[in-house]
């Protein structure tokens, strides 16, 4: 199973679009969302066009409603981190990098820990656990990307939007 994980879309709507697309396409439809999509609008246009469940962290930019989020079909909201087991993988979601070692700390099985925030792609590895930063899905400081995870074999992929 593939699954999409994005960060930092700051309202992008053209972005947003050319990334649902490639989704679509590729037959994903779980997506874990790191934090600043950002307005109210962004959001119920994210959650009306997604085929599947999304998997949503606050960022620190957010200009929606976060008591009203849960009431949109398609988004589990987790608050400012959270975790989530898909296809017996145990995935921690943040925002902040500075939420990293609370969140390993008291999450000892984690498989992965995906974050945003920095829009800065990046991968490692700590304590076994993969940590990575799909980048900044609206392209702002560093060129849009997003992550691929395919929970059957475990290979991520860090892709940039341009070259899809």
């Amino acid at each position: 199973m593939l699954i999409a994980i994005a960060a930092d879309l700051h309202d992008n709507l053209a972005n947003w679009h050319k990334f649902k697309e490639y989704s679509k396409k590729q037959g994903i439809n779980t997506l874990l969302f790191c934090g600043d999509l950002c307005n109210s609008q962004t959001l119920k246009k994210i959650n009306s066009e997604w085929p599947g469940k999304i998997f949503l962290i606050a960022g620190n930019q957010e200009l929606y409603d976060q008591d009203k989020v849960n009431k949109l079909s398609n988004i589990n909201f987790l608050g400012r981190y959270g975790k989530v087991k898909i296809n017996n993988l145990n995935i921690g979601l943040i925002h902040e990098p500075e939420y990293k070692e609370r969140t390993i700390g008291e999450n000892q099985e984690l498989n992965y820990l995906f974050y945003g925030h920095t829009h800065k792609p990046w991968l490692s590895r700590d304590r076994g656990v993969i940590i990575a930063n799909p980048g900044t899905l609206g392209g702002v400081f560093y060129k849009a990307s997003f992550a691929v995870l395919d929970t059957d074999t475990g290979k991520l992929e860090l892709k940039i939007l341009e070259n899809i």
